[in-house]
């Protein structure tokens, strides 16, 4: 083995780089994409589909003074007193430009009510962050992809805001000739922004209305769509047993069991998304390994665990 080869598998699939803010643009009410730049992000990963990374805040006073910008970065966070640990939230990559070392993130309002909210509705060019993401030059850059379809003729993408841009960027990636749709639920009518698929993959825009909860409109679209088009085998009502109501709230399926006629990718409120998995694999009898399905967040939590 290469000294250059061994120094590539000794390196960690993420870390820490530093970024500012070079631009912000509104895609609607909603949605905010922020242009991080900075010199390190020539390295960073360029994987996509959706890629998940940490962005981390300053605090108040003290920025990133005891960030810990080490392999181990978490269990160094862990270890910090409470108050001094940066809040940081998931978030999928949207768009990577290396040659010009930046990265597109695409945040979801909701006033001031968390603290990444807050820090995206006031960011401005210069404001400093953190983002931790894959660094391209090591063997597990491709760690936090969940979007594994398979060889299949149909593709079911739905989801909530926080899914968007996840979504944007599995449709992007698709081939030509792909089929099927995605749904995508958003608190305003406009919320829904210009998406680039495929011209057989359908993109619709579900909003909800101003006291309606999560899957208002997506889970019934999603149940309209599953019967009139997705092929499944017949309806079958599993046991408990087989199909508990507690089942993990991010699940993601790999290898040939994938390929067949169906695929399907869900992501957003873990009820919601609970929901939906439970129809797809017990009413409409799509397999479990055909679903992948994840908890990005939980109602009245801001983030899961």
């Amino acid at each position: 083995m290469s000294a250059s080869t061994a120094a590539a598998d000794a390196r960690p699939a993420y870390r820490a780089f530093r970024v500012t803010v070079a631009r912000t643009l509104e895609l609607g009410p909603h949605f905010t994409r922020i242009t991080f730049t900075g010199d390190d992000l020539v390295h960073f990963g360029t994987a996509g589909l959706d890629q998940r990374v940490k962005v981390v805040l300053p605090l108040a006073g003290s920025g990133f003074e005891h960030f810990p910008m080490v392999d181990d970065w978490y269990q160094a966070w862990r270890d910090l007193p409470v108050e001094r640990r940066n809040p940081f939230r998931t978030y999928t990559v949207r768009y990577t430009r290396p040659d010009e070392r930046e990265v597109d993130i695409d945040f979801v309002g909701h006033g001031d009510t968390g603290p990444a909210s807050r820090w995206a509705s006031r960011a401005e060019p210069g404001d400093e962050a953190i983002i931790v993401g894959p660094d391209e030059r090591s063997p597990g850059r491709m760690l936090g992809i969940d979007w594994r379809p398979g060889n299949v003729t149909t593709h079911l993408l739905a989801g909530d805001e926080t899914a968007a841009p996840a979504i944007g960027a599995i449709l992007e990636s698709m081939p030509a000739d792909a089929t099927g749709i995605a749904l995508i639920e958003v608190p305003a009518v406009a919320d829904a922004h210009h998406l680039i698929a495929p011209e057989g993959v359908e993109v619709r825009f579900l909003p909800r209305s101003a006291d309606g909860g999560p899957g208002q409109r997506l889970i019934p679209a999603l149940r309209e769509w599953v019967a009139q088009t997705c092929r499944v085998s017949a309806p079958r009502h599993q046991s408990m047993a087989e199909d508990p109501d507690d089942v993990p709230l991010w699940d993601v399926p790999e290898g040939t069991s994938l390929d067949g006629d169906c695929y399907a990718w869900i992501a957003g409120e873990a009820g919601m998304v609970k929901a939906m998995r439970r129809f797809l694999v017990t009413d409409a009898g799509l397999d479990r390994r055909k679903v992948a399905f994840m908890g990005y967040w939980r109602l009245g939590r801001a983030e899961l665990d």
